[in-house]
C-alpha cells in the first residue's frame, strides 16, 4: 500500500518554499502533493537554482506516485507574489486556506496524512485573523475538543499538557479531568499510531521538585497525582509526577516511552537539544494523521539556499509511516 500524503508549504515568504522545493528533488516511497502557488514555487525554485518540474493536478485526481525532481501540485492562488523574507499580511488567507485544504483532503480520505511547512503566527494575526497555531487551528477544523502536542526524535516523545499560552495561564489550565483526558489520548494514539500495546507514559510535576510534598505548591497534590491515581485504576500505564529536571535523564527516560510535559518550555528544550532538526510535531486526538517540522519561518533564511528540510523530511517520513499503518488497521 502506497499511502498519499498532502504537503503545505507554508508562510510563502519564509523557507517553507524553499524546503519543499528540495524535499521534492529526493526519493519518497508515497504519492505525494503539495498544495502552493505554482507561480510562488517556480519562483523560490529558480532562485535556488534548483531545477524542478511543476506538474498540476485536480483536486479528484489520484495523486500519483511521487518521482525525485516533479513536484505535484494542487494550485492555490496566492493574493501577493511572495518576497522572501517579507512578510505581507495580504497573503495570510492564502495560508490559511492552504492548511484547510490539507485537512479537508485528509477527512475525505483523499489523503491519508498531512505535513505542514511552518507558517508565522504574528502575520496572521496582523491580517485580523486569529490564529494561536497549526495545532489548534487544525483542532477547530476536525471539530477536536482535546488536541495534544507530541514531538518525537530517535530518541524521545514528549507530549504537551498546555501548548500556546503564557506561562501565568498553566496552573489554572491545567485541571484533574482534563490532565486524565489528555493522558488517555496519548495512551489511545500511542496504541494506535505507534503499535504499543501498553504504553508507559511519565507525567512531569508542575513545580520544582514536583511540588517537594506541597511546600513548592500544591498543584501536584491537588491535580495531578489525583487525575494520574485515576488512570491508573483504569489500566493505564502511567506514573508521576515525576520531578522535571530528573525525568529526562538518561536512566530514567529508559523506563518510559513517552514523558508529558506540564507545559510548552518545561518539554521542548529537553528534546530539540536532543537533535534539533530531526524532531518531528505530531498532533494526537485528531481523526486525521498531521505531522509537522520542529522549526520555525526562518525569514532570513528564505531563498538563501541555505535552509535545512533534514526536519521535513522527517515529519514526511514519519506521515508515511503512520499512514501506512493506519492503512493497515482499517
Amino acid at each position: 500500500m502506497i499511502p498519499a500524503i498532502v504537503i503545505t508549504t507554508g508562510e510563502p515568504a519564509g523557507i517553507g518554499p524553499d524546503i519543499c522545493v528540495e524535499t521534492a528533488m529526493r526519493d519518497h516511497d508515497a504519492r505525494i502533493v503539495f498544495l502552493a502557488d505554482p507561480a510562488i514555487i517556480e519562483t523560490r525554485a529558480d532562485l535556488l537554482g534548483i531545477g524542478i518540474e511543476i506538474h498540476e493536478i485536480e483536486v479528484d485526481q489520484n495523486i500519483p506516485e511521487h518521482q525525485p525532481g516533479i513536484m505535484q501540485i494542487l494550485p492555490i492562488k496566492a493574493l501577493y507574489p511572495a518576497v522572501p523574507g517579507e512578510l505581507n499580511p495580504g497573503n495570510s488567507s492564502y495560508v490559511t486556506e492552504i492548511i484547510d485544504r490539507a485537512v479537508d483532503l485528509c477527512k475525505i480520505g483523499h489523503c491519508g496524512a498531512m505535513v505542514t511547512a511552518p507558517v508565522q503566527k504574528s502575520v496572521i494575526n496582523q491580517a485580523g485573523i486569529s490564529f494561536t497555531g497549526h495545532t489548534e487551528w487544525i483542532a477547530e477544523k476536525t471539530g477536536t475538543d482535546h488536541p495534544v502536542m507530541m514531538l518525537v526524535n530517535q530518541e524521545l516523545r514528549v507530549c504537551l499538557a498546555t501548548i500556546h499560552i503564557s506561562l501565568s495561564e498553566v496552573p489554572r489550565s491545567i485541571t484533574r479531568n482534563g490532565l486524565g483526558r489528555i493522558i488517555r489520548i496519548i495512551h489511545s494514539d500511542m496504541r494506535k499510531l505507534f503499535g504499543l500495546e501498553n504504553p508507559r507514559i511519565a507525567v512531569c510535576g508542575l513545580n520544582p521538585h514536583a511540588g517537594e510534598s506541597g511546600h513548592l505548591g500544591n498543584e501536584e497534590i491537588a491535580i495531578l497525582e489525583p487525575a494520574i491515581a485515576s488512570m491508573q485504576q483504569a489500566g493505564i500505564s502511567v506514573v508521576g509526577p515525576i520531578p522535571a529536571d530528573t525525568a529526562f535523564t538518561p536512566r530514567n527516560l529508559g523506563n518510559y516511552d513517552v514523558v508529558l510535559a506540564m507545559y510548552h518550555d518545561q518539554g521542548l528544550p529537553v528534546i530539540k537539544h536532543s537533535g534539533f532538526g530531526e524532531v518531528v510535531n505530531i498532533t494526537l486526538g485528531l481523526p486525521i494523521i498531521r505531522t509537522s517540522v520542529d522549526h520555525g519561518t526562518a525569514l532570513d533564511l528564505a531563498g538563501t539556499g541555505k535552509a535545512d528540510n533534514s526536519s521535513l523530511c522527517a515529519a514526511l517520513d514519519m506521515a508515511i509511516n503512520l499512514s501506512r499503518r493506519w492503512l493497515v488497521q482499517n
